[in-house]
Parts: structure tokens; C-alpha cells; sequence
């Protein structure tokens, strides 16, 4: 069904594409148009524009309304990306509707950034790890069946990652607004200097940690950062899943699993209820531990940009909760 819909706005969209066809349109003004899929996206190409973010006009289509897995395009998304010059999107299972999206695009020349494209090999499969559960979403059966590989889209969490994609970003404006090139390239490398301090504060946080064992009560969106840091990670459900109730099972596993390694908190996303978290902890044999959040960055809203919500913010405080739960 949500490909249907897909379909039908690109076919819309088209209808109205056409409809202006022969008006004339003044572009002696025009900003270049650069429209973001997610959060982290917008900020990185926030930070790459400095100063000359008002003369570009940039959009980001999901900012708290929906998380990358339920969203889905309005009319007027569809005919915002049919016009950007530059699209930045993640490409997982998700984003299937993009494809339609492009191909009714007006712009012949507008340049398209798919971060699980520009990772390359260093692309990760989603996994299941020992004790999860199993998803029994259709949508993810099905492409099983398929025998095609489903990665792990939750790319952004990453600060290798995101020095890849801001380089990717910032080659994409210089070759846009050439006049600006020497402005975006001198912010890419201020930033990559910031991207690679903090990288430096997680591994020695890491390293000085007496354990080196997370434990997730929710979704595990996290194993980008994990593996950067050779952190081991138990979860009820993988990263994409859309259950929220885990079988008596996964429950006592976990348990388990925190008193085995002394762990004395327990994990869950931002946007989790802690009900699992909760029900964990009382199976424990101590039941004192701290329920501690990591931000996956998919409940980021507008209000929170403009209180100054950043990308480096947020991975500040999750760097600040590992610490917490590595104790």
C-alpha cells in the first residue's frame, strides 16, 4: 500500500509538472534547493554552509512527525525533492519510495547523496544478536524470501560515518555554487576536526571502562556506533523492528545477561516507553539498575533545532549516558 500511494503522488506530481509547463519563471534568484531526508543529514550540511545557509534553501522532510520507518512523502514532499538540486536520502528498505519519487523529479541535474551507497563495503547487514527476537514484520519476510541482503540504515550513528558523508556533502555544494567551494571546504574541515575530537573522547572512554557490555530493553539502532568501539550488545528487538512486546524468553535471557556481566543499567532509545527496560530490571537478581537512553536521532523536531539541537550535541550526551552505563 505504501507503494501504491508512492505512485500515486509521483503520478500527481507529473500532472502537475505538466500543468506549468510554458509558465514563465524568474530563476536569476533562485537558491540552490537542498532537501534532507533526516536529521543528521540537515545538520551536516547546516554546519558545511556556515554563513551562507540564507542563500540556500534547505529542507528536512522528517523532523519528529514520523521516524525514518513509518514515514511517508506528502504531495508537497514528493514536489519538493522533484525540484532540489541536491537530495540527500538514507537508500535502506525504508526509502523504497524514493525510486519513484526520482523518477518523476523536474530537475534533470539534481545530485543524489544515498548514504548506505557512499558507505560502500563498510555497509552493515542488519543482524540478529543472541537472545533477540525475532521481527515478524511482512515487509521484512518478504524481502527475506527474496535473499537479498537488508542493511542496517541507521547509518548516521557514526562518527566515522559521518566524516564520509559530510565529505560527500560538502564536494556536492563545492561543485554546485563553485563561487562558495572554498567556504564549504574550509567548514568540512572544521567540522571533521570536532567529528574526530569526540571520536577520540568515545574510544578513550571505551577503553578506561571497566566492562565493555551494553544491554538494550527496546530496538537496537545502535550497532554502527557499537562496532566502532568493539562494544558487546544484547537487545530485545533489532534495530528496524516494529514489535514492542518481547516473549517471556527474551525477557529472562536478558536478565540473565546483566546479572552474568554486573551490568548496572540497562539501555533503551529515546523514544522508548521503558516497560521492557522495567520488567528486565525486576528479573534481575539485584533490581537497582538505571534505565539510560542513547539518542538514535529519529524523534529530533523543529523546536529542538531551534533550541540549538545539533548533531555533535546529541552524540555528546550519548557519549555521556555510555559513559554512565559502562561504570
Amino acid at each position: 500500500m505504501k507503494r501504491i500511494s508512492v505512485v500515486f503522488l509521483v503520478f500527481l506530481l507529473l500532472t502537475i509538472i505538466l500543468a506549468s509547463c510554458g509558465q514563465s519563471v524568474d530563476t536569476k534568484d533562485a537558491k540552490i534547493s537542498i532537501v534532507c531526508s533526516v536529521f543528521p543529514q540537515y545538520d551536516w550540511a547546516r554546519q558545511i554552509l556556515g554563513n551562507n545557509i540564507e542563500n540556500v534553501s534547505l529542507s528536512l522532510l522528517q523532523s519528529g512527525k514520523a521516524d525514518l520507518h513509518n514515514y511517508q512523502p506528502s504531495v508537497d514532499d514528493i514536489i519538493m525533492i522533484s525540484r532540489a538540486d541536491l537530495f540527500i536520502y538514507v537508500g535502506g528498505e525504508s526509502d523504497k519510495w524514493v525510486d519513484d519519487a526520482l523518477r518523476g523529479a523536474s530537475n534533470p541535474d539534481m545530485v543524489v547523496i544515498n548514504l548506505l551507497d557512499a558507505l560502500g563495503d563498510n555497509a552493515k547487514e542488519e543482524e540478529l544478536l543472541e537472545g533477540m527476537e525475532e521481527d515478524d514484520d511482512d515487509e521484512h519476510d518478504e524481502h527475506d524470501d527474496e535473499g537479498g541482503a537488508e542493511y542496517d540504515e541507521h547509518v548516521w550513528l557514526s562518527l566515522k560515518n559521518a566524516e564520509v558523508y559530510c565529505i560527500a556533502i560538502a564536494d556536492a555544494l563545492s561543485a554546485l555554487d563553485t563561487s562558495n567551494a572554498g567556504l564549504y571546504q574550509g567548514n568540512l574541515a572544521a567540522y571533521c576536526a570536532k567529528l574526530s575530537a569526540l571520536d577520540l573522547e568515545y574510544q578513550k572512554a571505551v577503553t578506561a571502562a571497566p566492562i565493555n557490555t551494553l544491554l538494550f530493553g527496546d530496538r537496537f539502532p545502535f550497532r554502527y556506533l557499537m562496532d566502532d568501539y568493539n562494544i558487546n550488545c544484547y537487545a530485545a528487538f533489532p534495530g528496524c523492528s516494529a514489535e514492542t512486546e518481547a516473549s517471556f524468553e527474551t525477557i529472562v535471557f536478558l536478565a540473565d545477561k546483566v546479572d552474568e556481566f554486573g551490568l548496572n543499567a540497562i539501555m533503551v532509545t529515546e523514544s522508548g516507553d521503558q516497560s521492557i527496560a522495567r520488567t528486565i530490571i525486576s528479573n534481575t537478581a539485584a533490581k537497582n539498575q538505571q534505565i539510560l537512553a542513547l539518542d538514535a536521532m529519529q524523534s529530533v523536531t523543529q523546536n529542538d533545532i531551534s533550541a540549538g539541537t545539533t548533531f555533535l550535541s546529541i552524540m555528546e550526551n550519548n557519549l555521556n549516558a555510555l559513559k554512565s552505563a559502562l561504570k
